[in-house]
C-alpha cells in the first residue's frame, strides 16, 4: 500500500508540474516586458527540467509507461481496483460511540 501512495503522490506532482508549465507558457505570451518574459522563460525551463526528472523517476519505478499503452493500462487498472477496495473498507463501524474512550470534557465544570 505505501508504494501505491507514493505512485499516486508522484502522479499528482507530475500533473501539477504539467499545469505549471502550461500556465507559465501562457503567461509568457501575455507578458509585456522583455524582463518578465526572461523571468518566465527561466521558470518554464526549470519546470520542464523538473517534469523530466519526475517522469524519469516514475518510469524507473515502473509507475509510468508513456511509451507502452498496454503496460500503462495494467497500472491504471490496478490503481482503480485498489481505489475501489479502499472505498469498500468499513472505516466507520456501526457503533461509533466514544463513551468511555476519553475523559468527559465537562466533568470538571
Amino acid at each position: 500500500m505505501p508504494e501505491m501512495a507514493d505512485s499516486t503522490l508522484a502522479m499528482e506532482f507530475l500533473m501539477n508540474l504539467k499545469t505549471g508549465v502550461r500556465n507559465t507558457a501562457v503567461a509568457i505570451t501575455e507578458s509585456r516586458t522583455p524582463e518578465i518574459r526572461t523571468l518566465l522563460r527561466n521558470q518554464l525551463e526549470a519546470g520542464l527540467a523538473l517534469h523530466e526528472e519526475v517522469t524519469k523517476f516514475m518510469i524507473d519505478k515502473g509507475w509510468l509507461h508513456p511509451y507502452n499503452i498496454s503496460d500503462q493500462y495494467e497500472v491504471d487498472i490496478k490503481a482503480a481496483k485498489t481505489a475501489l477496495m479502499i472505498g469498500n473498507l468499513n472505516l466507520f463501524p456501526g457503533n461509533t460511540s466514544r463513551m468511555g474512550m476519553m475523559a468527559q470534557i465537562d466533568a470538571d465544570e
